[in-house]
């Protein structure tokens, strides 16, 4: 698959050598949901930022779309950043006075089109997440997970590559955690590449890779094995163990 993000020795150090990324590599392939998770201070956040082209690293390469990060200007980079990537924080940063609808354009200015056009654009986009009764709702007057999800159609109104989504859920009771999750998952499912930063084990455990961060480090990147088949009639169907493909036939295999 292509790679939407592409570390490679990726080291960030701050002022008076503190080291919060040490050597990092990290491939995350179009259309992947993944978490990258670990405790406080790990260096989560810092990595979010370097993959967001919020900021550079000390030493190392950091590719995103196709595009090496070194190569750009900011203003270059700010252009790639507005087209590729679309962000999901804890505290929403929605406007207070602006209905779901304008939030949701907003994440559409810089791309050209007509504000008739980003308001068709986000009116769509809060349809894919459930809200299309809640358009015109102002933040004050929608529940948290809905502004959650508000939050999530603007990051995905200008279909970017890659989707981060910073503790996306956070700020949320655990209801409507799970229902973001599950948008997640169906946002995925149509096609987004999403990286969840996280530092909630059951969260990171419900998605499909895990990447685990500590001092600066990846200790451990590992994906949940797929469901084993059993068949289109059930485990004593034809394509079951006592099927043509079962143990039967295992047996005369080995025989």
């Amino acid at each position: 698959m292509t790679a939407v993000v592409e570390l490679n020795q990726v080291t960030k150090k701050y002022p008076g050598g503190v080291a919060a990324l040490r050597g990092v590599d990290l491939r995350v392939a179009h259309g992947e949901l993944l978490a990258i998770v670990g405790p406080s201070g790990s260096g989560k956040s810092t990595l979010l930022h370097i993959v967001g082209t919020l900021d550079r690293p000390t030493a190392g390469t950091v590719a995103i779309a196709g595009h090496d990060v070194a190569t750009l200007s900011d203003r270059r980079l700010s252009a790639l950043r507005a087209r590729h990537i679309g962000f999901v924080f804890q505290s929403f940063h929605l406007v207070a006075g602006a209905s779901a609808q304008d939030n949701v354009a907003e994440g559409l200015l810089y791309s050209g089109l007509t504000r008739a056009g980003r308001r068709k654009r986000a009116a769509e986009a809060l349809e894919r997440v459930g809200l299309a009764d809640r358009m015109h709702h102002r933040p004050h007057e929608l529940s948290g997970g809905q502004r959650q999800r508000v939050a999530i159609a603007r990051a995905v109104v200008g279909e970017p590559d890659l989707l981060l989504a910073d503790e996306p859920t956070g700020a949320l009771d655990s209801a409507s955690g799970e229902t973001v999750v599950q948008l997640l998952h169906d946002l995925n499912a149509d096609g987004a590449t999403i990286a969840v930063i996280t530092h909630d084990s059951e969260i990171a455990g419900a998605l499909p890779r895990q990447v685990r961060i500590r001092d600066g480090r990846v200790v451990e990147d590992t994906r949940a094995k797929p469901p084993k088949p059993t068949g289109p009639t059930g485990p004593t169907g034809p394509t079951g163990p006592t099927g043509p493909t079962g143990n039967e036939e295992q047996c005369q295999a080995t025989d």
